[in-house]
């Protein structure tokens, strides 16, 4: 068997405590080698990010540095064209290989919205998905996540009841397919809420790396 690598994806800006705890509790629920954060492009579903290509590459770069299990991946954080997840998994493929087990990191609320992804029923071909559900199994509107996907989208209620591992040893056994639930400590911290405190000269601190809100203080970034 072969230790998955985790996919993490996002815009991070910034980045902060509740992505790198994701990618922990993952890391440790799920037993895997590595998580790869890979910094968003273009996002297809939401506006531009604040911060510049750039400097959202170099505020992951400082949040991961003392983490030797924690890299950073480029491939789509420089393209300027939309980002879909299922191209940026491909070219992971390719790079390593088909039997590489593949997990992709998801919130519990972005995977409710899985079925509106760009060939999102593709992304199965070459990852397995971990729903990482917050405190103590609901999603953000504080629905049980079985009963949320059983009120949502046909298509993905069926491919989570026919998908879902009954163990993280699944993730193990083959490089893609499988649904699997991990469970995540419920930090309530937003992109959102500190750029806002930034704009209104508010204190960040114990909210990301010390590394990562010296280096938003220095650049003058989130300040209007």
């Amino acid at each position: 068997m072969t230790p998955p690598i985790g996919i993490l994806g996002g815009t991070f800006d910034p980045i902060h405590h509740g992505h790198l705890r994701l990618a922990q509790e993952a890391l440790e629920q799920c037993h895997l080698a590595a998580v790869r954060f890979v910094p968003s492009g273009t996002p297809p579903h939401r506006t531009p990010p604040h911060a510049s290509a750039r400097q959202r590459l170099e505020m992951v770069r400082l949040a991961v540095q003392e983490n030797p299990q924690f890299t950073v991946d480029e491939h789509e954080i420089y393209r300027t064209d939309a980002c879909y997840t299922v191209d940026t998994l491909s070219a992971l493929r390719d790079e390593l290989g088909a039997q590489q087990p593949l997990c992709l990191l998801l919130g519990s609320d972005a995977f409710l919205l899985l079925h509106t992804w760009h060939e999102w029923q593709r992304l199965f071909d070459l990852a397995h998905i971990v729903v990482m559900q917050r405190g103590a199994g609901s999603t953000g509107d504080g629905r049980p996540l079985g009963n949320a996907i059983n009120d949502g989208d046909t298509a993905l209620r069926d491919a989570y009841r026919a998908r879902l591992a009954p163990s993280a040893q699944v993730l193990q056994e083959r490089p893609a397919g499988a649904i699997m639930v991990a469970h995540m400590s419920a930090l309530e911290i937003s992109a959102t809420d500190i750029r806002t405190r930034c704009a209104e000269g508010k204190n960040i601190h114990y909210l990301l790396p010390q590394a990562v809100g010296e280096y938003i203080q220095s650049h003058g970034l989130y300040t209007c």
